[in-house]
């Protein structure tokens, strides 16, 4: 099916509503997008990551092979450490966006937004 014009524009296909989907699926987890929020202020090693989330070292390293597996985080080695950082930094831009708006509200308005939406 081809679209033109405003059409086009407002058209998505089945396959990038999935993708989409799927990467925000990865997000809905509280660690995985804790994680992201560290790593988008710096790229670091995943002891570094664990105690700033709060969770053990495997933990974080099971959330982080996620991550990676997705495409939206990579690890370089320095040394015998593994750093972590973002791969993709439009999803950077998105937590932080969302992040923002979610401070602008009070807090007990935010609860349960967009559930059944």
């Amino acid at each position: 099916m081809r679209h033109t014009g405003a059409e086009e524009s407002a058209y998505l296909s089945a396959e990038l509503l999935q993708d989409m989907a799927g990467t925000f699926g990865l997000l809905a987890s509280t660690m995985r997008l804790h994680i992201v929020w560290v790593l988008a202020h710096g790229d670091t090693d995943v002891g570094t990551i664990a105690g700033q989330v709060g969770a053990t070292v495997p933990t974080v390293s099971h959330h982080l092979a996620k991550l990676k597996l997705a495409g939206l985080v990579r690890s370089r080695r320095e040394g015998r450490r593994q750093i972590y950082l973002v791969d993709d930094p439009h999803i950077v831009t998105i937590v932080r966006q969302m992040v923002d708006r979610m401070r602008d509200q009070p807090a007990g308005s935010r609860r349960g937004r967009g559930v059944g939406a």
